[in-house]
């Protein structure tokens, strides 16, 4: 006699809660199916607030879910294959109303499909077999839900030193200067652009300094095939790295222009405060007004005085910057940071752990980086204000002690323990344990988000009817105020928690069109072991520069 349940009948998703049950994520998945339906109706908004019920992703930790899933999360995979679902990433999430009072809602094994490959009857017999199978693990409080959703692989002169905040160039500066977060491209194929990871001294008797970014960043998948290099001393040819691709410098003049461009209106409106403030003085005076009025227009007009100074320094700074920028960065055999020494093959499911293995290792040219170099720090730049970032990635039970970089370098430290990753050790105001995390990418800069505590499970297609699966470490966009965590660009860049332990390597993520709800990582407490093992048994991730 079977221990499940009977299947309920089949209830199909309305075309209506198909489009916007999801409302709020970064892509806005369609919903195909989901089991708590019958316990939880989706309620159609009505009236002038209709679809501006937002919802976010928040982590699992503390689940029974948590503890089981290593033998569990195979088996589902197992089952979603044999069922003929053709699904691209498997992920446990919780999801929770923006600006409602309701609390959590219940776990979710949350199931991403190849867009318009399972009808809603298919998916209602599978997430009733995956309820199932968490039965036979003794889990009963957890829903299933699918969606749509593909799986994305987000893919010199010398370097300058970073400057103070109060220097007209900090906003622009910082792609030029070796913190973490750099914009990089493959000489070869200056068009596939993404991010340098981090940097590992090569130890032993070397003083070499060496850059970690994914392998399909370097050599794109669809550029040449998946085959080991190494470089050796009979190669003819070095493959070199460059710092900016093709449109990421020209964007990064934009960005100057830009930055020109608006101290230039505020320099406007500043003159024209001044004009105003000037006939309003004279009019005064000639009006024989009282004393103080007259000297609080005086102090607006200081005060506007001072504020027109600063917009046209800035301006003069930012113009002779930019002049600097074209003249010393222009051709592009000026870009070359380094050359590639090593770089395996892209695997799958790799080793016992399952996770993916997508990175190359770069040689840095010491001349190009030694006078700016400052080791593994990231940049927090001035788009995550000092107090967003102490109140978001360092809670309350972790924020004693805790000194801002005044520099706003957050300076790196050995990976987060995968005990840490599954159980952290810091809790939010409400006593919930939380990792939330930081990066700062090519494409999407600096932002923070959420890990969860169970790994996820990816599957990639290819063209020649293969496919490919692999385990990964899942990061949520913090929410809706904070935009995506990563996008298209940002692959290679290190992730790390709110003290600098360093987190992983991003390779890719999934979500319904370029926007990504899940990004996806390997692991560095897994990576640096590999990297140690292919040829690099004393590296580590405390680089100096003479």
């Amino acid at each position: 006699m079977s221990l499940h349940p009977a299947h309920p009948p089949f209830s199909p998703v309305s075309k209506k809660e198909a489009a916007f049950y999801y409302a709020g994520l970064p892509s806005n998945p369609r919903l195909v199916y989901r089991t708590g339906s019958r316990t939880r109706p989706w309620v159609e908004p009505t009236g002038m607030e209709a679809y501006t019920v937002l919802s976010e992703l928040h982590p699992v930790f503390g689940h029974k879910l948590n503890t089981v899933w290593k033998d569990l999360g195979p088996k589902v995979c197992d089952f979603l294959d044999s069922a003929g679902v053709y699904w691209t990433t498997i992920d446990v999430v919780r999801f929770i109303k923006v600006e409602g009072v309701e609390p959590a809602g219940p776990v979710v094994l949350w199931i991403g499909v190849c867009p318009e490959t399972l009808l809603g009857e298919d998916a209602h017999t599978a997430a009733y077999s995956c309820l199932d199978l968490l039965i036979d693990f003794g889990i009963t409080d957890v829903e299933v839900e699918f969606r749509e959703s593909i799986y994305i692989r987000s893919a010199s002169p010398d370097l300058l030193e970073p400057v103070s905040e109060f220097n007209p160039t900090f906003s622009v500066r910082s792609p030029l200067t070796p913190v973490l977060g750099l914009s990089i491209a493959a000489q070869a194929t200056p068009h596939i652009e993404g991010t340098g990871g981090f940097y590992l001294a090569k130890g032993g008797n070397s003083k070499e300094v060496l850059l970690v970014t994914a392998r399909h960043v370097l050599f794109p998948p669809h550029e040449g095939l998946n085959v080991n290099y190494t470089l050796t001393n009979t190669s003819v040819h070095h493959r070199n790295v460059l710092l900016f691709g093709t449109r990421a410098f020209d964007n990064y003049i934009n960005s100057i222009n830009d930055k020109i461009g608006g101290h230039s209106i505020m320099a406007e409106l500043h003159n024209r405060e001044i004009e105003s403030l000037q006939g309003k003085i004279e009019k005064l005076k000639e009006r024989e007004a009282g004393e103080a009025v007259i000297e609080k227009a005086m102090g607006q007009l200081e005060e506007r005085r001072k504020l027109l100074d600063k917009a046209n320094k800035s301006m003069e700074a930012l113009d002779k910057f930019h002049d600097e920028v074209k003249k010393t960065w222009g051709p592009p055999s000026r870009h070359i940071l380094g050359h590639i020494i090593c770089s395996p093959p892209i695997t799958f499911g790799t080793g016992s752990e399952g996770f993916t293995e997508d990175y190359a290792i770069v040689e840095l040219d010491s001349s190009k980086v030694e006078k700016a170099f400052m080791g593994n720090a990231m940049d927090l730049g001035t788009n995550l204000p000092m107090i967003k970032y102490i109140e978001k990635l360092h809670p309350l039970t972790d924020a004693v002690g805790f000194e801002y970089p005044y520099d706003c370098l957050l300076k790196l430290q050995d990976p987060i323990k995968e005990d840490h990753m599954h159980n952290p050790d810091m809790f939010d105001r409400d006593g919930e344990p939380c990792l939330p995390v930081v990066k700062n990418g090519k494409a999407t800069g600096v932002t923070i988000g959420r890990a969860t505590g169970i790994f996820s499970f990816v599957r990639q297609y290819f063209d020649n009817g293969t496919h490919h699966t692999s385990m990964e470490w899942a990061i949520l966009p913090y929410g809706n105020k904070f935009g995506d965590f990563s996008a298209l660009g940002d692959s290679g860049s290190i992730i790390a928690d709110g003290r600098g332990r360093m987190g992983g390597l991003i390779t890719g993520g999934a979500g319904k069109t370029e926007s990504l709800d899940v990004t996806y990582a390997t692991p560095l407490f897994w990576l640096l072991p590999r990297i140690k093992a292919n040829g690099f048994p004393d590296a580590h991730i405390y680089p100096v520069m003479a």
